[in-house]
């Protein structure tokens, strides 16, 4: 963290004289709130993890810019209902310090809050409510003008052929000892090509993805409880509203935590599946036909992927997610598979819920 007369000056860029305090525990950039009326959040971008941050605030402001269109057209406050970048006085939507540190800075939103954790399935509803809202006033963006910040982020594709490296090289020597978990991710390999192949084909549109749709990532009115806006952008990116669903209720939908050790605490809860699909589906006509075929489906394909990359990271000594214990990465691959074996014996539910909301609301 940096010090704050440093940041003092930093602040002057966006023509601000006051000093910041740090705020929120998010995990990736380094985040200050500005006390003034109105406030602001300054955030110091991550450039180990996004490497370029340029492209990053390309798609934040264009994405921002298209949202507030919308919000404006139909009677909505575009201060509060999406994230307002604030320009440097050089007329940037971020300044670069003498140390090659990117910084930006948004209008704080009032009277709202984020959730780590699902207190009530409401909250789910009314996340999934901004999710899909998100996602509909951006069906009529050119998603293919977005920058790639994250080459083949969810390409379960190319997840596999990683994965599978990752096996063949088993640089740690543990493949012996999680054969059964290797055979279960292989055994599902046909499940990698459903989405990307539907993209590639045209049977699914390529739309705006948020690629990180866990419930602290939309602000919640504090009095109604009620989804007022959708933040955290930097992995906005070309993809499928597959991902953001399904990744959503990868998080969202498990009964415990992603590390918890005793399997016979997780299964996948189809009460808070129904809660997030039917605020999802509410605000998205957009949807077709196919997407709504495969929305259970994703669940299950983002929980894999998300396990395989555990299983991955595990072989190669983990090296990518931070780990507390040796065996941290290998307890999170099983917890996603529990998930994935248990969503598997409810596609038929899932399917069900699904197809009855949809038709509840448009037939």
């Amino acid at each position: 963290m940096e010090k704050n007369n440093n940041l003092t000056e930093i602040l002057k860029h966006f023509n601000i004289s006051i000093s910041p305090d740090s705020y929120g525990n998010g995990h990736i950039n380094d985040t200050y709130i500005v006390k003034t009326n109105p406030g602001y959040i300054l955030q110091r971008i991550n450039t180990n993890v996004f490497k370029d941050p340029v492209s990053v605030m390309e798609n934040i402001k264009a994405v921002t810019e298209h949202l507030r269109a919308k919000i404006l057209a139909a009677g909505g406050n575009p201060e509060r209902e999406t994230l307002n970048l604030i320009d440097t006085i050089d007329g940037k939507p971020y300044y670069v310090d003498d140390n090659g540190d990117y910084y930006r800075m948004y209008i704080f939103i009032e009277g709202a809050k984020s959730y780590d954790i699902v207190e009530n399935p409401r909250q789910l509803y009314n996340a999934a409510k901004s999710f899909g809202n998100f996602q509909n006033m951006l069906s009529d963006f050119p998603a293919e003008n977005l920058h790639e910040v994250i080459p083949n982020f969810h390409n379960t594709v190319s997840r596999y052929a990683d994965f599978k490296k990752s096996v063949e090289d088993d640089v740690a020597g543990r493949a012996e000892l999680v054969k059964d978990e290797i055979k279960f991710v292989l055994d599902r390999e046909p499940d990698a090509s459903v989405v990307v192949n539907d993209i590639e084909n045209g049977k699914i549109p390529l739309r705006v993805t948020h690629n990180d749709t866990k419930l602290n990532n939309v602000l919640l009115d504090s009095v109604s409880g009620e989804g007022i806006c959708v933040i955290d952008l930097d992995t906005v990116m070309p993809g499928s509203l597959l991902y953001d669903f399904g990744d959503a209720l990868r998080f969202g939908g498990s009964s415990g935590a992603e590390d918890e050790r005793n399997l016979d605490n997780i299964w996948f809860d189809l009460e808070k599946y129904e809660y997030f699909t039917k605020g999802f589906i509410e605000t998205l006509p957009s949807i077709t036909a196919r997407e709504l075929e495969l929305l259970p489906f994703s669940v299950k394909l983002m929980t894999l992927e998300c396990g395989s990359r555990f299983l991955a990271d595990y072989l190669n000594g983990d090296v990518y997610f931070k780990t507390h214990c040796e065996d941290h990465n290998i307890v999170r691959a099983r917890t996603q598979f529990k998930l994935v074996a248990d969503i598997e014996n409810k596609m038929d539910e899932m399917n069900a819920i699904t197809m009855r909301i949809y038709n509840g609301i448009y037939r």
